[in-house]
């Protein structure tokens, strides 16, 4: 009786083995081929304006986002503010999408952009 439980149990043990290692490789596949057809511009416009722009080479259309921050007066202990912002792009296949940080909001300040991060997905529907 003992013997038939742990061959059992030695032929799960062995099952999960086997299988729970390719789980989380097909998650990585995933995310590496959005990974690979996806890229970040980041241009400057302007004296107050950056823009950020995706291109989108993948197969699939994708959802992405970005973030970044706005310094102002960053040297300045009295005046430094900062001010961040995002934005969310639906990029179809085989097209590019753009944003711009301005950095109006501070004035004759000088200003520093930091923080900038992207990430995009695949489409949902």
């Amino acid at each position: 009786m003992r013997t038939a439980h742990r061959a059992r149990w030695a032929t799960c043990a062995l099952a999960l083995s086997i299988c729970v290692p390719v789980v989380p490789a097909v998650a990585d596949r995933a995310k590496r081929s959005v990974a690979t057809c996806a890229s970040f511009e980041q241009a400057d416009e302007h004296d107050a304006r950056v823009a950020f722009t995706i291109h989108n080479t993948c197969s699939i259309p994708l959802d992405c986002a970005v973030s970044w921050r706005v310094v102002c007066a960053p040297e300045s202990r009295k005046r430094r503010s900062a001010h961040p912002a995002a934005a969310s792009l639906a990029i179809s296949t085989g097209t590019s999408q753009s944003t711009e940080a301005s950095a109006v909001v501070c004035g004759d300040d000088g200003w520093v952009l930091d923080s900038v991060q992207w990430r995009c997905q695949a489409n949902k529907d």
